[in-house]
């Protein structure tokens, strides 16, 4: 990677990698964008930044060529419980909008990094140690679009050989820009409460496990691939990546090893619950391990303790 456009680049994970590729790579070698210009927003205000609406293929072409990018990280997405309630919104740009950065990529000979999610995996899916191959039958919309998009570029990389990557994204916790309307979210939502009110009330039920990820070891999973050596990759499009797994009740006895006194209370959210159900326990992540090296940074009471570290000073500066 030497020229980045990266596609959704407000959301959860765009504003963070952003911020790291341009870190590594330089600011005026990475490209932000997204459906409208925030002057003070940190993507807009530190480096080159483009509005591009992932649906309208000649705004990707246009950028791509006025900056001579190389490699395009498409973020842009939407989220698997607003994509229940808004199917055709999510089909639009998950599916036209990746296809428009496949054509580019074809066309314009650029690599491609984009990630799928466990909610690529359904019901029948064998839900503990998932393998990287396996039955997937999902029954979210979101789902129906991940599975899609792993074919998809997997097509592109063998029809035309473009170079596509991708992961398997298991739930995402950030220290940094709020989750947008994911089954996850409970995850990070429930330390900003932990810190500002001492209790919290899950939508999702006790009991439900769910693969997670410390946000750091998120972006350098898109450095690591897209940086591996191409010779290695057998699988390109969707390695199962995982750093833990745990319910609602597990995640609140870590948090109360530094807040004792916090209380998790419930009130589940059956349309979440249900999309929870579908997902797996946990991922077998082998593939990934033996193909480019990987390997998270962060267990669970790792990140547990760095997430409430940082969010206090965020919240309670000078506490």
């Amino acid at each position: 990677m030497k020229k980045i456009l990266i596609t959704g680049s407000m959301g959860q994970i765009g504003t963070e990698i952003t911020a790291l590729l341009r870190k590594a790579y330089g600011k005026d070698n990475v490209i932000a964008s997204g459906l409208r210009h925030i002057p003070d927003h940190p993507v807009c205000a530190n480096g080159p930044y483009e509005v591009i609406d992932v649906t309208n293929g000649a705004q990707l072409a246009k950028a791509a060529a006025k900056y001579k990018v190389d490699t395009i990280v498409n973020l842009a997405a939407i989220l698997s419980a607003i994509g229940e309630a808004k199917p055709q919104l999510l089909w639009d740009v998950n599916m036209n909008g990746l296809y428009n950065v496949l054509e580019l990529a074809r066309e314009s000979n650029l690599a491609v990094f984009t990630p799928s999610s466990i909610a690529a995996f359904g019901p029948s899916t064998p839900a503990d140690l998932t393998p990287q191959e396996t039955i997937q039958r999902p029954n979210t919309i979101y789902g129906v679009s991940k599975v899609a998009g792993e074919l998809l570029c997997d097509y592109y990389h063998k029809r035309y050989g473009v170079d596509t990557r991708g992961v398997r994204y298991p739930g995402l916790i950030s220290n940094g820009a709020l989750p947008g309307g994911g089954t996850t979210d409970y995850a990070v939502h429930i330390f900003y409460e932990a810190i500002k009110t001492g209790q919290f009330t899950s939508n999702i039920a006790a009991g439900t496990f769910m693969d997670m990820m410390y946000m750091p070891d998120a972006l350098d999973a898109i450095i690591d691939l897209m940086e591996a050596d191409p010779g290695r990759l057998t699988h390109r499009n969707a390695f199962n990546i995982t750093a833990f797994s745990f319910d609602p009740d597990q995640l609140a006895g870590e948090i109360r090893k530094h807040i004792p006194s916090f209380k998790l209370h419930y009130d589940v959210d059956p349309v979440k619950q249900a999309i929870a159900d579908s997902w797996p326990n946990s991922l077998d992540d082998s593939a990934a391990r033996d193909q480019w090296d990987w390997k998270p940074k962060y267990d669970l009471p790792a990140m547990a303790a760095d997430m409430i570290k940082v969010l206090t000073e965020k919240l309670r500066p000078g506490q």
